[in-house]
Formats: C-alpha cells, sequence, structure tokens
C-alpha cells in the first residue's frame, strides 16, 4: 500500500508514525518545529487519514507498509518516533528491520498488552449517523453524550470532514480498526534490541507504569526513560515544549 505523506525541512531524516484515531495533521505544528534541524516526514498510516483504506490491518502490513514507503523516499537510518500505536508500530519495525533505524522514540506506549478501553468512543461512532447530519456541530453534541474529554472530542473531529456539499465523512476506517481492535492492544512479542531508544511518558497516562519499567527495559537495554508532568497520554498536546526539548535533547546527541 502506497501511504500518504508529507515531508517538512532537510537534513538528516526523522519519521513521526501517529497513533490511533489519529493521523498526519495532528503532528503538523510539531513537524514545523523538528524541521529547523531534521527533515520530517509525516506519515497516514493505512485506514486513518489519506492514506487508503483496506479490510486487512494488523502490525506486519503496517511495518510492509513503512517499509515500502522508505524504499520510496530513500530514507536511510532515520529516529522514528512513534505516538501511542504508531508506538507499537515503531517496535515492531525495529524488530522486523534492526538495522533500518538510528534511533527510536516511543511515545506513551509500552511493551504489554492492554485491556480494552476505547468502547466509549466506538459507542459514539456507532450512535453519529452522518447521512443525518447537516453540520459538523450536531456530531460535536453526540460526542458530548459519550465523551466527557473536551480535548479527546475534538481530536476525533478532526478526522470529519466534507467529502462533498452537504456529506461528511470519517477519514477513519471505524469498522476495520474496531474489528482488529485485539490486534491493536496486543503486546509487542518479546525481541531484545539494541537501538538507542527513548521512552517518553506522560505522569498523568496509565499506558507506562512504574511497574512496566523492568519489562520494557529488558527489551531494550539501551533505553532512556523521560516522563513529563502535568501531561497524559497525549503529551505532545498538553505539555508541547516539555515534550519537544525531551525529543531534541535526544535526537540531537
Amino acid at each position: 500500500m502506497k501511504l500518504y505523506f508529507k515531508q517538512f525541512g532537510e537534513g538528516k531524516p526523522f519519521v513521526i508514525l501517529h497513533g490511533l484515531f489519529g493521523f498526519s495533521d495532528n503532528w503538523q505544528s510539531h513537524a514545523k518545529k523538528l524541521a529547523e534541524y531534521f527533515q520530517v516526514t509525516l506519515v497516514d498510516l493505512r485506514n486513518h487519514g489519506h492514506s487508503p483504506w483496506s479490510d486487512e490491518f494488523s502490525y506486519e502490513l503496517m511495518v510492509e507498509d513503512l517499509h515500502n514507503l522508505f524504499e520510496d523516499l530513500k530514507i536511510h537510518s532515520p529516529i522514528l518516533l512513534g505516538h501511542s500505536m504508531g508506538g507499537k508500530l515503531a517496535m515492531h519495525f525495529d524488530q522486523k528491520f534492526p538495522k533500518r533505524i538510528e534511533k527510536l522514540i516511543v511515545v506513551d506506549m509500552g511493551v504489554k498488552a492492554y485491556a480494552p478501553h476505547h468502547e466509549h468512543i466506538l459507542s459514539a461512532i456507532h450512535a453519529i449517523d452522518l447521512s443525518k447530519l447537516s453540520a459538523r456541530s450536531q456530531a460535536e453534541s453526540i460526542l458530548k453524550t459519550f465523551i466527557d474529554s473536551e480535548g479527546v472530542r475534538q481530536f476525533l473531529l478532526k478526522n470529519l470532514y466534507w467529502e462533498q456539499k452537504g456529506m461528511l465523512s470519517w477519514r477513519v476506517n471505524f469498522p476495520v480498526l474496531e474489528a482488529n481492535m485485539d490486534n491493536i492492544l496486543s503486546a509487542v512479542p518479546y525481541i531484545e534490541s539494541y537501538t538507542n531508544t527513548l521512552f517518553l511518558r506522560g505522569l498523568s497516562s496509565n499506558y507506562i507504569l512504574d511497574s512496566d519499567l523492568s519489562q520494557i527495559e529488558s527489551y531494550y537495554p539501551d533505553v532512556q526513560f523521560i516522563s513529563i508532568s502535568n501531561a497524559g497520554h497525549w503529551i505532545h498536546a498538553e505539555a508541547p515544549e516539555a515534550f519537544l526539548d525531551a525529543v531534541l535533547s535526544f535526537s540531537l546527541r
């Protein structure tokens, strides 16, 4: 599959992978700042953003998609950053191609399996009948009945666009992602990696707990952990300056 991408800046390659239900636009402001130091590539993963949809969805397929993109763009030895599901994909890529990336940055995602926790989001999506909507605000009103967080609601609404006059559509293939949720939440297979790796976590998030650190270290002996206060799962949005400082201090050394 040919993935949609955007590029900013020049120099050493730096690739960013979004998380579940996200797409490249979520990372554009950070990409422009990082582009002062690197050539930054933002990627839309399959079934997300502007990339094609497919009934097939797995980390193995996404690794293949990403490898094909690297070949097409002649990206060699990049710094690879992934948030949430994108972080898990980055780990899978590093396992499949252990000498292909120079540094790995995993943002608020562990190596363990996660229990289902997107039910409220999927229930909200099921409740929205796009054929009956005449304004985006109507979708927002429905989301409010299921999702308390304003940030999560706005994150989801970024995926809603006017396909044509009077017809709203999603940029996310929700049915396929829902059908593959067990795979998305599965643990990363154990393979020891000596890639220079940074794990970033938000202290208000429960994705990486103190009890998870030793397991992560067993996968990545050359690992650094940075915890960012006043931030949850969306560290880059909730604490953008601290996030960027951490990424640059690791990437530029």
